[in-house]
């Protein structure tokens, strides 16, 4: 009987490592990020600027609504915060499009982007939700040269938002 048992064991410490790696992962708690042009977590996850964790989920920029910070709140990515980290500034067009890449389809009630703590364009999605891309053309009006975009993506059903952070070059 002690036999059948340390058999089982055996075969089960075994298995455990495979069923491990073979089930799928479950979800972030975050989903979504600008990819173009690339926001400060986008230049984390392609390794043009050295990150820590954020590099892995760059999707995870979650916090309360109503932040003005590139990290969200979030301890664990304030690098995203720090201005003078080497982050890329993309040459841009007077109106830009914005593209947002999204893991996961959340009820969506409005798109809001920044500069300099004040609200250059915004967009009402009325709790529908968007497909796993969408694409924003926002005008800067009459700013030029170089300037941080805070993005925002208010999530309808909950108290949280995405937030993202884009360095960029206006001519």
């Amino acid at each position: 009987m002690k036999s059948k048992k340390t058999l089982a064991a055996v075969i089960g410490a075994g298995i455990a490592p495979l069923l491990a790696v073979s089930l799928p992962a479950g979800s972030a708690s975050a989903h979504g990020y600008i990819s173009s042009p690339p926001s400060r977590q986008a230049q984390c996850a392609a390794g043009v600027v050295p990150c820590g964790s954020i590099k892995y989920e760059p999707q995870s920029v979650e916090g309360p609504k109503g932040l003005k910070s590139c990290s969200g709140g979030n301890a664990a990515f304030a690098e995203l915060d720090n201005d003078s980290k080497g982050w890329k500034v993309t040459p841009v067009s007077r109106t830009t499009s914005f593209n947002w890449r999204l893991t996961a389809r959340h009820a969506t009630s409005t798109w809001q982007y920044y500069v300099g703590g004040r609200k250059i364009a915004e967009f009402n999605d009325g709790g529908a939700r968007p497909g796993e891309t969408v694409t924003h053309q926002v005008n800067f009006g009459s700013l030029t040269g170089k300037q941080k975009v805070l993005a925002v993506w208010n999530i309808a059903d909950t108290s949280n938002a995405f937030y993202a952070c884009v360095d960029v070059n206006v001519s």
